[in-house]
């Protein structure tokens, strides 16, 4: 759904940052929609980076730069960027006030027209609702592998990750400059949002 909404919105797309890329799953997907596209990539591991660098490029698209850092230190140049992606790695921002410098830092470096791409574990205002979300996450990850893979997955969030509410989300990157912004997709514990620097 966010590759083939990036390619309506954003046909023309030639520079993309992939933030937290991992393996690089999403630029694969990404780059197959817009084969034209330039792909930086942004990953603390080392390893991850040169496996997303070789998957793209054993695939024919274009790896400009592969970037050993963290989002919340990393210099990119102003206007760098029409498309970045955070997908899997903000909930691992601790504090509000990471979250607002990540915001500032990804709005400065896209162009005008630009869009910013969220995929990430949410949670929930009311805390009832958290429950009713956190159980059918349960059963959906007991489901794809068993007991032990969702307790193990649950601890893991536990001792890791902080993610925030959508409402929170929405309005640091209000603060932060961004406009028409639109939630594409929310499941369980997890949504996809765009929002756009004009």
């Amino acid at each position: 759904m966010v590759e083939q909404t990036i390619k309506a919105m954003q046909p023309d797309a030639a520079d993309f940052c992939d933030i937290g890329c991992g393996g690089g799953n999403f630029s694969l997907r990404i780059a197959r929609q817009l084969p034209k596209l330039a792909v930086t990539l942004l990953d603390l591991s080392g390893p991850m980076l040169d496996r997303a660098t070789q998957r793209l490029i054993a695939e024919g698209f274009t790896v400009k730069a592969a970037i050993q850092d963290d989002i919340r230190t990393v210099s990119f140049e102003p206007d760098s960027f029409d498309t970045m992606l955070a997908s899997a790695s903000l909930h691992h921002l601790r504090t509000h006030e990471e979250w607002h410098a990540v915001f500032a830092r990804v709005f400065r470096a896209l162009r005008p027209g630009g869009a910013f791409w969220i995929c990430d574990l949410i949670k929930h205002e009311n805390l009832a609702a958290e429950e009713v979300q956190r159980r059918r996450y349960a059963d959906y990850l007991t489901e794809l592998d068993g007991k032990a893979y969702q307790e193990e997955i649950f601890d893991m969030i536990a001792r890791t990750d902080t993610p925030e509410t959508i409402d929170f989300q929405m309005q640091t990157l209000r603060g932060a400059g961004f406009r028409n912004l639109d939630i594409v997709h929310k499941n369980m514990l997890n949504f996809a949002v765009v929002a756009r620097k004009f």
